[in-house]
């Protein structure tokens, strides 16, 4: 692979580290390695000091207990966090606990909300990533409610989500409509597309632009320095993605 080829993670990657730009504190969660790499893009580009909490590793994370993650976002001190879901939908409702069927007899079941809905109201930069783009995934309306999308209730709410990240596109939310608005389109794929494996409505301006490849310098950072401290947590992934271990 030359330098200026880019695959599908590589984008993502690159879309995660310009949305983490200037924030201090940032932490991802469990079987994240996409957003992982994207913190740790960010913290190497970064002209000042960023302290991230990548959930598994023992070098790239300050972060020791559950309890002082929540605690940092509690403190307002936590400036970005990722979020995902079985489902989500169009008001940026995510259900992390089953679908299909009435509570608590879903059809089917997934892990649970965890601390998810705490995070989801108080972190300021919360980005949402999938790396499904389906109807099964974004559907008109959750089947479980695990975490609140914002609502114009009057509702103290510091945090919440800025967009959402799919191997299509990027969505932004508009916290004044509460909607996600499509703000770009990746490299080989067309409206047509997210619009046919959308299964919520969204705002679409008349001319959607292309989500932007990263250049040759920040590739040669991600393939090198980079992938060397993300295969710390992620091994497999790195070598699957970037042909190498360490």
């Amino acid at each position: 692979m030359s330098v200026l080829q880019t695959n599908a993670q590589e984008l993502l990657i690159d879309v995660i580290a310009k949305l983490l730009e200037g924030c201090r504190i940032v932490a991802t969660g469990a079987s994240s390695p996409i957003p992982a790499a994207g913190a740790l893009l960010a913290r190497a580009k970064s002209k000042t000091p960023m302290y991230l909490g990548i959930l598994g590793s023992n070098r790239h994370n300050f972060i020791r207990t559950g309890g002082e993650l929540f605690d940092l976002a509690a403190q307002g001190r936590l400036d970005a966090f990722f979020l995902s879901g079985g489902q989500i939908d169009g008001q940026a409702n995510i259900n992390l606990v089953g679908a299909g069927g009435e509570y608590p007899r879903t059809d089917v079941r997934w892990p649970g909300s965890f601390g998810s809905g705490q995070l989801y109201y108080l972190v300021p930069r919360v980005i949402l990533f999938r790396e499904e783009h389906s109807r099964r995934v974004f559907v008109p309306r959750v089947d479980f409610i695990s975490s609140c999308g914002p609502k114009n209730d009057g509702t103290y709410r510091p945090g919440g989500p800025v967009g959402l990240l799919t191997p299509l596109c990027w969505f932004s939310f508009d916290r004044a409509r509460l909607r996600f608005r499509l703000a770009s389109i990746h490299p080989g794929h067309t409206i047509e597309e997210v619009r046919d494996n959308t299964g919520f409505d969204f705002e679409c301006p008349g001319q959607v632009p292309q989500t932007p490849a990263p250049d040759g310098e920040t590739l040669a950072l991600l393939r090198g320095r980079v992938a060397a401290e993300l295969a710390e947590t992620y091994p497999q992934f790195v070598n699957r993605v970037f042909g190498k271990t360490s």
